[in-house]
Order: C-alpha cells, then sequence, then structure tokens
C-alpha cells in the first residue's frame, strides 16, 4: 500500500513540474504596456437592481493584441472580475453608482495574468470611474426636455403620415398644436417626478462592448 501510494505521490509531483515548466523566471514574455487600449464583450449581465457587491462577471477580447505580427492575447480571451461596489441610487433621480474590478485575464497557456483597467469612453461615467444611469436632478431634467421635444416631433410626423398631400397643411398644424399640449404636460409631471423618484438601475447587458485601457503593463508569457 505504501509502495502504491508512493508511485501515485510521484506521478503527482511531476505533473505538476511538468505544468510549471512553462511559466518559470526563464520563460520568454511579451509586455503589453500601459495606456493600451482593449475592447471587451460582456458574457454576463451585470444590473444594480440583481446584483450585489462581489458579484463575479465574465468578458472576453474582441481584438488581438500584437506586437510586431506575433499574437499576445488572441481575440476570445477571457477576463474576469467582479462588482467593486454599488452606491445606491437616491431621491432627486440620482442613480446608483456602479463599479467593476477587471481581476484577470486567461493566457493561451492557461495562466491567469492580474489585470488593472479602467473604463472610458462612457459618457454616463461619474468622475472616479462608476457608471450611472443619472447623475441627479439637473441630468435628469434635460434627459425629460430631449423626451419632450421628441414627443412634439413624433406627432408632427404622425400627422404627416396619416393624410395625403392635400390635408397636410389641415392636419400637421393640429397634430403640432396637440404634441404642445403633450409635451407640456409631459414636461410639468416628469419634471415634479424627477424630484422625488430614485434614478433608474444601472445595467450593462450581456453582449455589450466595453472600452477599457491598461492602467498597469503586463507581460504574457509567450511559447
Amino acid at each position: 500500500m505504501k509502495k502504491i501510494l508512493s508511485i501515485i505521490l510521484t506521478m503527482f509531483l511531476t505533473a505538476q513540474l511538468s505544468l510549471a515548466a512553462p511559466f518559470n523566471g526563464n520563460a520568454k514574455t511579451k509586455r503589453i504596456p500601459a495606456g493600451t487600449k482593449l475592447s471587451l464583450k460582456m458574457l454576463t449581465q451585470v444590473d444594480t437592481s440583481l446584483n450585489t457587491e462581489g458579484t463575479s462577471f465574465t468578458a472576453m477580447l474582441v481584438s488581438d493584441q500584437k506586437e510586431d505580427d506575433d499574437v499576445i492575447l488572441p481575440m476570445g480571451s477571457i477576463v474576469r472580475g467582479n462588482i467593486k461596489s454599488i452606491t445606491p441610487a437616491k431621491r432627486m433621480s440620482k442613480g446608483p453608482i456602479l463599479y467593476l474590478d477587471f481581476d484577470h485575464v486567461v493566457t493561451p497557456n492557461g495562466r491567469q495574468l492580474p489585470l488593472s483597467l479602467n473604463i472610458v469612453g462612457r459618457a454616463d461615467m461619474t468622475f472616479d470611474g462608476g457608471i450611472t444611469t443619472t447623475k441627479g436632478y439637473a441630468d435628469a431634467w434635460r434627459q425629460t426636455c430631449k423626451k419632450s421635444g421628441q414627443i412634439t416631433k413624433d406627432t408632427i410626423q404622425w400627422g404627416k403620415d396619416v393624410t395625403n398631400t392635400g390635408w397636410q397643411y389641415v392636419v400637421v398644424p393640429v397634430a403640432a398644436a396637440g404634441g404642445v399640449f403633450g409635451t407640456a404636460g409631459y414636461f410639468v409631471y416628469d419634471s415634479i417626478a424627477d424630484m422625488i423618484r430614485k434614478g433608474k438601475d444601472v445595467q450593462i447587458g450581456r453582449d455589450e462592448i466595453l472600452n477599457v485601457i491598461l492602467v498597469e503593463p503586463i507581460d504574457v508569457p509567450v511559447i
């Protein structure tokens, strides 16, 4: 029995050494420098109404990262992370703030390399790198104004669509007048509601693309 256990232990240690061999200090690496921009496709949905701090997520690199025509990290490499924190929504239409932490990327040879990424290029970001829906009443009020203007445009377009050329000069002004009244009612109601309600939840959908920038360089072992 002892002999069998000894053989099993020897085989296990041999396997461990074989797996560790590509990652020793003499392994060849190539560096992806800090400041490199990456695009990630979300493979899991993140929603502040459903998820909590610590919830994990996965994303996928959407293009090859190369150096001198050599692929360092191929398209499809998996990036894993978790929700760092969520600041709850508040009254006056202040939305929740979602903070994501990108933990590591999985290399082609299976090694997990730590990552430090910042999300960039989004209009819904806070000054400290979070993602929100509305930053407060002023932001919500601007969105209400935009929606109100769209109501009038849609009403006028409806008047054009339902009439022939001869009647457009009658129906379109009437439709426009109705749109103005509807817009005014919506604007007053929604402006008041914006002061009372909380901001909408943050949702990052599956398949949504996140643009990120590498804060610290990563050295990727290559075969």
